[in-house]
């Protein structure tokens, strides 16, 4: 026989029915009608539990097979015992509420896989461990992003923060890959070699791996996407195949994406290529730029590619378009350079966007900045070039400094091995940085911390 207390008073159960806000029959039964709060109910025996409404506790354990005919509601969690069930039929309803913290004593796992098994439907705030790139990841409604982090770059030659510059014109072309350090003032060292002799590449990188695509053997404008990991020295493999060759093109990127943007193939060009870098495998078309133009620079934030100047059929060109980088499609018009240029060199910090001029008609020294998150003209840096220089190439950026080739210094043969920075931030005239193994005209550049990277 059980015995219930209620305040001061008690009453016994003894083979009858009790109930609460009901008419009771049957047999050791407890019936409940209406709204009962508890923090525990154990029912054994001959009595059960069967009718509820309402129902809250800080967990409901079950260890044992139920089926929910009504609502229920915790505010906790459900645990369900192992070799046991939770059956809910058609017309009832479990909420569990928001926990508001979670203490984790040792550490909790999350999703692991590559590319190719985020699977579908993502959901904004997703989180996982990549581990084609080696990281973090999160969805941020838009796009996968890593978390990013910085390392000693001043002690570690291997850490992130290099600039590698490939290909370019001697007058012959070669295929030498050079790499800096950026944070760090001193000449290039040899890093490995393209998989041909080659110039105008256009460079484009993730944290990991660095792409370079299309250019110019001297008699085909090249297709071939082929790629290295930045962190080490090594020779150039192949990735995929451009949508058609193409030389002097723009590139950009973000963390997961790399874009190929107008060119030279055998005529001026405005289609947009694109790859997943951690995925090889050949280019997509992504859209078109708005000007069909070869020789133009290429910069990023983590959310937009920006495509500037540029030569045409009838001379330079100022355009600036832009296109999402997450999203297929046409570019759309940003603005226009303060002055029309031809191979140019396009970096930036991800907020501030940097274009170094090239060829205006002549050699020039002349820097423009933008603000990449906006639209409008571009306004002068405030600073110069060191050294006036055309048919410059790519190049590598952190989030303070932007690095660059001179390229030629009398616009055509006169090839310069010079490399310049430019602290991004500062709005004065570049510095001298150190050189490159060789003289030469229209590498392609890139950087394993260039403003197109994004993460936290």
């Amino acid at each position: 026989m059980a015995t219930f207390r209620v305040g001061v008073g008690s009453f016994n159960i003894k083979d009858e029915a009790v109930g609460f806000g009901t008419d009771t029959d049957g047999l050791g039964n407890l019936r409940v009608k209406g709204v009962t709060k508890t923090t525990g109910s154990i029912v054994s025996g001959a009595s059960t539990l069967t009718r509820y409404s309402g129902f809250a506790a800080d967990n409901i354990n079950q260890l044992e097979n139920i089926t929910l005919t009504s609502e229920v509601g915790t505010i906790g969690d459900i645990v369900v015992g192992v070799g046991t069930s939770v059956i809910i039929s058609s017309a009832s309803t479990v909420t569990v509420g928001t926990v508001e913290s979670v203490s984790i004593g040792t550490h909790f796992s999350l999703p692991v896989g590559g590319v190719e098994e985020r699977g579908d439907n993502f959901i904004e705030g997703m989180m996982r461990f990549n581990t084609d790139l080696n990281t973090m990841e999160f969805y941020n409604g838009n796009e996968w992003r890593q978390f990013n982090y910085q390392s000693d770059i001043r002690n570690s030659p291997g850490s992130r923060g290099r600039g590698v510059f490939a290909g370019g014109n001697t007058p012959h072309k070669v295929s030498e890959i050079d790499f800096v350090n950026i944070s760090s003032l001193g000449n290039a060292v040899n890093f490995g070699e393209l998989t041909a002799d080659i110039n105008q590449v256009a460079g484009s990188a993730s944290e990991v791996r660095g792409l370079y695509g299309g250019g110019w053997d001297g008699s085909t404008r090249q297709d071939r996407n082929e790629y290295i990991t930045i962190a080490s020295e090594g020779n150039a493999i192949d990735f995929g195949n451009l949508t058609q060759g193409r030389s002097h093109a723009g590139a950009c990127n973000s963390s997961t994406r790399s874009l190929v943007g107008a060119g030279y193939g055998p005529n001026r060009r405005n289609e947009i290529d694109y790859v997943e870098i951690a995925t090889i495998g050949n280019s997509i078309d992504f859209g078109d730029t708005v000007t069909s133009r070869d020789e133009l620079a290429g910069l990023s934030s983590p959310v937009r590619g920006i495509f500037a100047g540029g030569g045409l059929s009838s001379g330079k060109d100022k355009t600036i378009d832009f296109v999402t980088i997450a999203s297929k499609g046409n570019a759309v018009k940003f603005g226009e350079l303060t002055r029309a240029t031809a191979y140019t060199s396009g970096g930036g910090d991800g907020v501030r966007g940097i274009i170094v001029a090239g060829l205006n008609p002549s050699i020039s020294k002349f820097i423009d900045q933008i603000t990449i998150a906006s639209t409008g003209n571009a306004v002068d840096f405030g600073g110069q070039c060191v050294v006036a220089g055309g048919n410059r190439g790519g190049s590598g950026c952190t989030k303070t400094r932007m690095i660059y080739g001179v390229g030629t210094t009398d616009g055509s043969s006169a090839y310069s091995n010079i490399l310049e920075f430019i602290t991004i931030n500062s709005n004065g005239n570049a510095q001298d940085f150190g050189d490159l193994t060789s003289a030469r005209s229209s590498p392609g550049g890139l950087s394993d911390s260039n403003g197109g990277l994004g993460g936290f």
